[in-house]
């Protein structure tokens, strides 16, 4: 093991954040007791956020971003993993409170920590990543409420996206009905190829409704734009149907009635991926490993450099990432 290791490293200065690859050594890293030698990260959307000093997701400065990261143990002090154990990490505020995964190495809580699943490399556990994980949530929360194949459309919004391009890919393996709303229409071919049967134009659920109920269209959504966007959605909801809300690339407010709720049974799903419990992480993963299509991840994945970072996640906030990038560490 090297003395010192690549990071991207944060700095803010008179409210302006900036980033710069620099070498850092394992005195630099914050506590844990796990030491890990990270290969490849991944490039979220709430990255972006850190990356760019947006939202005050960052209090405490210098800071390394990178909210998930895949690669090995290199020493331990918890009997829960051992040196060369294979592991990946999303959640717990890492890249946010705690520094993350662009750097080569990391020291984390073992709690925080998964064992890589058997047959899953540690750049396909990225090209999932929190994204992915994310979507493969929402999927399990929107049939942990009845939701099957036999019903009519699931909507997908921010298809092209990480979360959603994902979550078109996994309901489609698994049989559904796939409606992809994007306002990017070089994309339609792409969203058609992960599996979607329909293509609805942003621009349709975008405009606040006129009437508290529209007509009843979807047997379950998932969202992640928010605002007006969910507002839309939960009037057009099939009776006793699901929203999974996971996102707010629209934004946060939400302005509806409670109409879809009292007269339809309609649910509306929150999704967090930081906090789960271990249990639900395991079985997220194990679910990911059988119901997500790995061709069609390797296809909708981009590999880049930790010098790349500070350039992508200006584009994944102005919405023109398609799929989802890996940080490959080892480059």
């Amino acid at each position: 093991m090297a003395d010192k290791f690549p990071a991207l490293v944060l700095s803010e200065e008179d409210g302006k954040v900036t980033g710069a690859v620099r070498e850092l050594t394992l005195d630099d890293l914050p506590e844990g007791d796990v030491l890990v030698r990270v290969t490849h990260s991944g490039l979220n959307y709430k990255d972006g956020m850190v990356v760019k000093g947006i939202g005050r997701l960052v209090r405490n400065y210098p800071h390394v971003p990178g909210i998930d990261f895949a690669g090995v143990v290199d020493s331990s002090d918890s009997g829960s993993f051992q040196p060369g154990d294979r592991v990946l990490l999303t959640g717990w505020r890492v890249g946010e409170a705690h520094w993350g995964g662009y750097a080569g190495m990391a020291r984390v809580k073992s709690d925080w920590l998964v064992p890589l699943p058997d047959g899953l490399s540690a750049k396909r556990a990225m090209a999932i990543g929190t994204a992915g994980f994310t979507s493969m949530l929402c999927v399990a929360a929107l049939e942990d409420h009845g939701l099957t194949p036999d019903d009519r459309e699931v909507l997908v919004t921010g298809a092209a996206g990480g979360v959603g391009s994902v979550a078109v890919s996994i309901l489609a393996k698994r049989g559904y009905n796939v409606a992809a709303s994007t306002g990017r229409p070089e994309q339609h071919d792409f969203l058609r190829a992960l599996g979607a049967s329909t293509i609805v134009e942003r621009a349709e659920l975008s405009e606040p409704s006129k009437r508290p109920l529209e007509a009843e269209r979807w047997a379950g959504a998932i969202d992640t734009v928010g605002a007006t966007t969910l507002a839309r959605l939960l009037a057009q909801m099939r009776y006793g149907a699901s929203v999974a809300a996971c996102g707010l690339a629209g934004g946060a407010n939400l302005e509806t009635t409670v109409l879809p709720f009292l007269l339809r049974g309609v649910n509306l799903l929150g999704i967090d991926s930081v906090m789960q419990r271990h249990d639900n992480r395991l079985r997220i993963w194990r679910r990911l490993v059988k119901d997500l299509p790995f061709e069609q991840l390797d296809a909708l994945t981009e590999e880049i450099a930790l010098s790349d970072i500070p350039r992508a996640a200006g584009d994944i906030l102005k919405g023109q990432v398609r799929g989802r990038l890996v940080v490959n560490l080892d480059a």
